[in-house]
């Protein structure tokens, strides 16, 4: 059997943003569920934090989500499996009171798990929703006696990339899940492998931390337990890199601004010799309808002198914290402070103004 293996949807993301919204919504209805009815696959799992808020929920957000995904996945006959993350609880120490149970309760086709649970496509699979002091001895205990081969959780586990870079040190040790053969999991949102354990990735772009870092969703075969990987072409995030020395007035009237409507644009300055050419290209941008406009003019490092290598110099937010924690002389352990860093950053989205 093949099923659809999806990570954290993060529904209501970025302050509830529409432009969000709407940038989900042609994935799922031009990408996600045309590929998933064509291939005849009906069932979904989706591997935690369905909703953004922790604590409440924008009643357009929520709208908007059961428009374009919930309805959808009803109307087409597609069961979806949902355990619950982090981010569909209220509280740090309990899974009682969860957004998902609250909001969903409603749709037939929608099964929730906020205990360990086992279910059965083809193989018996354990599920493990978010590991909290409520429920951690009952899951390892569970997790221990278990004799499944494959795992779908929502895990924290230390030695990962919780963002291109940006390695985890805190949560449970991967050997704890060594008896199994496949685990996929969601939570950290840079798609990664090691071993037996798979971090799925998010089905879209939500930071520039995410810029150029794949994107999209998992058909895994329950049989041969083969996980095929399904991009998301389109990008919330792009670079331009601006050298006037090498591409003239008549490339710069010609190129496709469109492309960059409703997206994030970060303009990568390597020569800046005609003043007037680029207040046109930024002009250009804007017309087009780009959200944001953000221009990178320094750069540490004057002798690079390739586009891609001038462009990695244009650093997201979270690697510009770490290096500066870096370079801190502090008795408080570095690893520990980025994590509160990135924690913090990651909350500052969360109120950011709706478009």
């Amino acid at each position: 059997m093949k099923i659809c293996i999806l990570g954290d949807t993060h529904f209501g993301m970025r302050g509830d943003s529409i432009l969000f919204h709407e940038y989900y919504k042609k994935f799922y209805e031009e990408v996600f569920f045309p590929y998933l009815l064509s291939n005849g696959i009906k069932i979904i799992f989706q591997l935690g934090d369905l909703f953004d808020r922790r604590k409440f929920i924008n009643f357009n957000s929520l709208y908007l989500a059961r428009k374009y995904f919930f309805d959808r996945c009803c109307d087409e006959g597609i069961e979806l499996h949902t355990l619950l993350g982090n981010h569909d609880v209220s509280f740090k120490n309990t899974l009682q009171v969860n957004s998902s149970e609250l909001l969903l309760r409603e749709y037939d086709n929608i099964t929730i798990y906020r205990d360990f649970s086992k279910v059965s496509f083809d193989d018996t699979i354990d599920i493990v929703p978010w590991i909290c002091d409520e429920n951690e001895e009952e899951i390892m205990n569970h997790i221990s006696q278990s004799k499944s081969q494959i795992c779908f959780g929502h895990f924290e586990i230390s030695g990962f990339e919780m963002d291109r870079g940006n390695v985890c040190h805190d949560g449970i040790d991967k050997k704890l899940l060594e008896r199994y053969d496949v685990v996929l999991t969601g939570h950290f949102h840079h798609k990664s492998s090691s071993g037996n354990i798979t971090y799925v990735g998010t089905p879209g772009e939500m930071t520039w931390a995410d810029y150029q870092d794949e994107r999209g969703f998992h058909i895994f075969d329950t049989s041969t337990r083969e996980l095929t990987f399904i991009r998301n072409p389109y990008t919330m995030f792009n670079k331009l890199c601006y050298d006037d020395t090498e591409n003239d007035f008549d490339y710069y009237k010609k190129f496709n601004y469109e492309q960059f409507k409703n997206t994030y644009v970060k303009i990568v300055v390597v020569k800046k010799t005609n003043a007037f050419l680029f207040d046109s290209v930024i002009d250009n941008l804007i017309k087009s309808g780009a959200a944001d406009v953000s221009i990178v003019e320094e750069f540490t490092d004057m002798s690079i002198t390739q586009d891609e290598e001038l462009v990695n110099q244009a650093e997201d937010t979270i690697t510009i914290l770490s290096k500066y924690i870096d370079g801190l002389q502090t008795n408080v352990e570095s690893d520990k402070l980025k994590n509160l860093m990135r924690e913090l950053y990651v909350e500052s989205l969360n109120v950011e103004t709706s478009e």
